[in-house]
């Protein structure tokens, strides 16, 4: 029986080596051993050494077709978009557009735009055919709408669909509103993704409110055993700068007064948002560029004490570097 074995595993070992071996010889040249390339324009594998044509009108598997741009590219492509976790049914499911055209651009007679009036409905309740799609699709609404209101990139809008499908099928809604977990996804995203956004921008957008936003957030990382570090300071400073109009000067100042502070120990136990909008006013002051508290207050939606407090704090530690 181990005999048996034992040859089956030294066959079997002797074929890998054979398969590999002629592998590695497709992939050379058969004149002088050289490196193959392939040459998709055309439709040829040559030697890069040599220059030997070793295969010649090879099948072109992309398109026929060319496009010069984005909309063009559309317009010929006869494939649909990728699948997404954005879209409760991932984007697999027919949609009936609403214009009451046909393929050339003519408008239905009444009787096809009653039929597809009738053929909308139906669809629409074949993809939402129970209470969990239902609830899918109204949470990644709001996920979609308040991303779209923050400014939040797609990877962050894919990431929130992602736990919210997750902690749909944990069960942790019940209890909760699917506006609360929603809001919750979103704000752990983006802040896995290192584009975060206070909890007072991400309640300025939500349907509820920013105790329950916060109180769901904690339960939900909880449950999930999402990794989320805490946010940095500096993530927050180019969106600052920019909606400020502040030079990169004054950006690379703040970064710098906010890794003095990190050094020191001074950002512990202090709001991200706070730090990183006082770093932000502090610099524009050391560059001479004319910022006033409540222009920085309402851009940071925080308060002007908050910055005062924190300004003051970030000098000092700047000063005390210098005095050492």
């Amino acid at each position: 029986m181990s005999d048996n074995v034992r040859t089956y595993t030294t066959e079997h070992a002797d074929d890998e080596r054979e398969s590999e071996s002629a592998a590695d010889e497709e992939l050379r040249c058969p004149e002088c051993d050289g490196q193959l390339a392939t040459d998709t324009e055309h439709g040829e594998t040559v030697c890069a050494d040599c220059g030997l044509v070793v295969e010649e009108d090879e099948i072109d598997r992309g398109p026929e077709w060319r496009a010069f741009d984005s909309r063009e590219k559309d317009q010929k492509s006869r494939v649909g978009a990728p699948t997404t976790n954005m879209m409760h049914d991932k984007g697999l499911s027919t949609n009936i557009g609403w214009q009451d055209k046909d393929a050339y651009g003519k408008s239905l007679s009444s009787r096809q735009r009653e039929k597809m009036q009738r053929l909308r409905t139906w669809n629409e309740r074949f993809r939402t055919r129970d209470s969990k799609e239902r609830n899918l699709k109204q949470a990644l609404g709001e996920i979609d709408r308040m991303a779209s209101a923050l400014g939040l990139p797609d990877n962050v809008r894919e990431t929130a669909s992602v736990i919210y499908r997750r902690a749909l099928d944990e069960d942790l809604l019940p209890g909760r509103s699917i506006e609360g977990v929603a809001t919750a996804s979103l704000y752990a995203a983006a802040r896995q993704a290192g584009t975060p956004r206070s909890l007072e921008e991400i309640a300025g957008v939500s349907r509820v409110e920013k105790d329950e936003i916060a109180r769901t957030y904690r339960y939900v990382v909880r449950e999930l055993k999402l990794e989320i570090r805490p946010a940095d300071p500096g993530s927050y400073v180019p969106r600052f700068a920019s909606d400020l109009g502040l030079s990169d000067e004054s950006e690379r100042r703040a970064r710098r007064l906010l890794d003095t502070a990190k050094s020191q120990g001074i950002h512990s136990g202090k709001s991200p948002v706070g730090l990183a909008a006082a770093a932000v006013y502090a610099a524009a002051l050391l560059t001479n560029e004319k910022v006033t508290q409540s222009e920085v207050s309402e851009v940071a939606n925080i308060s002007e004490v908050t910055i005062r407090n924190r300004y003051h704090e970030l000098l000092e530690a700047e000063d005390s570097i210098a005095v050492n």
